[in-house]
């Protein structure tokens, strides 16, 4: 997670890795369901956590951006938006 100070010397919170992590965890969630399909559940274990802790990566920093007073909708950094 990086920040950045803006010139009245606030933080300001790059929101664009708690999409990078939802991404992940997107990924994860879904290659960890074939897993299960494919009763690989060794596999699908890995991959729930995984997709767990990208989940929990992006909560935090939305909670710092949140109390460092970030702006709501997505960084302009985030391609496609």
């Amino acid at each position: 997670m990086s920040d950045s100070h803006e010139g009245n010397g606030q933080r300001r919170v790059d929101t664009a890795e708690a999409s990078r992590q939802l991404e992940q965890a997107t990924h994860d969630t879904r290659v960890a369901f074939d897993c299960i399909e494919l009763g690989e559940l060794d596999r699908a274990h890995t991959h729930a956590i995984t997709a767990r802790a990208a989940v929990d990566a992006a909560v935090t920093i939305l909670q710092v951006a949140i109390s460092v007073g970030a702006e709501d909708g997505p960084s302009p950094e985030v391609p496609g938006y």
